[in-house]
């Protein structure tokens, strides 16, 4: 996951803009500094010259706060922070590292709550985004159901005003966001929260042009986005209720009916998202505000060919059929989104065309994640034995 990795395989998705990540690392941020260079008319960054053109950058860095507030003593929040130049990155790294150790992790921890961080970061630049990270995972989230807050306002006081958007995570969408007013005038961003360069791009905002960093920071804090591409929230690891050491997978409703206790060891039930969405919602299901922009639920290439090859996904038989098609459509984007389907059925085989179609088409079965365990996706026939096992439909708006 360094920088010439993250441009090489950006670009194969079809990625314009990637979060460099890690920026608080003193040995990463140095790596960064070699590498890339500032573009004064994006005001992104870039690679410097004589490497191979790829995706801009934008400074990007997720960190951890443990504090106690209110009624709880162990409140667990991650957020992402972006940020416009290395100087602003430099004035974020000395008032951090009176906080914590930043050698010691690529996401350091600080014990500082998420209200007085955010009103100090402001004073260093405006320009500083703060975004609470996936924000409905259990354990380390603003509205996490074991260590989180049942609002914006609760979680950040004075400093609300500044958190313009949260990133909804892998286990849920924005569809399901809706069901929340109080959302409402937040931006619903999705980001890839990728730690293997394979799963870069499973998520991603699309923004409207010009690609400026001002665009971009103006077009989060107004909610003018122009609409996120979504793993189907059921393949994430939170979806559903459970508990994994029992391999149990519930519903919200089965879990209440349970008391929140395992029937099998007697452990508390891991809360997954789908139910703390259904705990704070005002909205009933199927609701769409207007003027929202809309979202796109894809399936990862890497997991369509598996399924349409009967392949491991670890294989390098999977990665090279990967390149194959992706070197004949231009990037992962085009196939699953960008090229109109006429195009596509003269470059796939036609089992592998159809995965696509369908999967643009909403048409596939989910297998809902829970407690730390990933969902299963599959696109031609259900997956077996498991009882909260639904078929999909979600329509896609076209992509010009």
């Amino acid at each position: 996951m360094e920088p010439k990795t993250l441009s090489k395989v950006g670009k194969l998705k079809g990625l314009d803009l990637l979060g460099t990540g890690d920026f608080t690392h003193p040995q990463y941020l140095k790596e960064l500094k070699e590498y890339l260079e500032y573009d004064k008319t994006s005001g992104f960054y870039v690679v410097k010259s004589g490497e191979e053109e790829g995706p801009k950058f934008v400074l990007t860095a997720e960190i951890s706060l443990i504090f106690s507030q209110g009624n709880k003593s162990n409140r667990r929040v991650h957020l992402i922070l972006t940020a416009p130049t290395f100087e602003v990155v430099d004035e974020i790294n000395l008032y951090l590292s009176k906080l914590g150790n930043l050698s010691a992790d690529g996401r350091p921890t600080f014990g500082i709550s998420a209200e007085k961080l955010t009103l100090d970061l402001i004073k260093i630049s405006p320009e500083i985004l703060i975004i609470p990270a996936h924000a409905w995972t259990p354990w380390y989230s603003v509205f996490g159901a074991f260590s989180g807050f049942d609002s914006l306002e609760e979680a950040f006081g004075e400093a609300t005003p500044y958190i313009y958007a949260i990133e909804t995570g892998l286990s849920s969408d924005p569809e399901m966001n809706w069901r929340i007013s109080a959302l409402d005038k937040i931006t619903l961003v999705s980001n890839s929260d990728a730690h293997s360069p394979s799963k870069i791009g499973r998520e991603a905002t699309a923004f409207f042009y010009p690609m400026t960093y001002e665009n971009f920071y103006q077009s989060i804090k107004e909610n003018k986005i122009a609409y996120t591409i979504e793993f189907y929230p059921e393949e994430g690891k939170y979806h559903l209720d459970g508990h994994r050491a029992c391999n149990l997978v519930l519903t919200p409703k089965e879990t209440m009916e349970l008391g929140y206790k395992c029937p099998i060891c007697g452990q508390p039930i891991t809360i997954g998202v789908l139910h703390r969405i259904e705990q704070l919602a005002d909205r009933p299901e199927n609701f769409i505000p207007s003027g929202r922009p809309y979202s796109v639920h894809l399936v990862p290439l890497l997991e369509i060919l598996a399924e349409v090859f009967s392949l491991n996904p670890n294989t390098k038989t999977l990665d090279k059929l990967y390149h194959q098609y992706v070197e004949k459509a231009g990037s992962e984007f085009n196939i699953l989104l960008k090229k109109d389907l006429s195009e596509l059925s003269e470059i796939l085989p036609e089992r592998l065309f159809e995965a696509v179609k369908r999967v643009r088409e909403g048409k596939v079965f989910a297998k809902g994640g829970y407690d730390g365990v990933y969902g299963t996706i599959k696109i031609f026939e259900p997956v077996l034995e498991e009882k909260k096992d639904l078929p999909r439909q979600k329509c896609l708006f076209p992509i010009k």
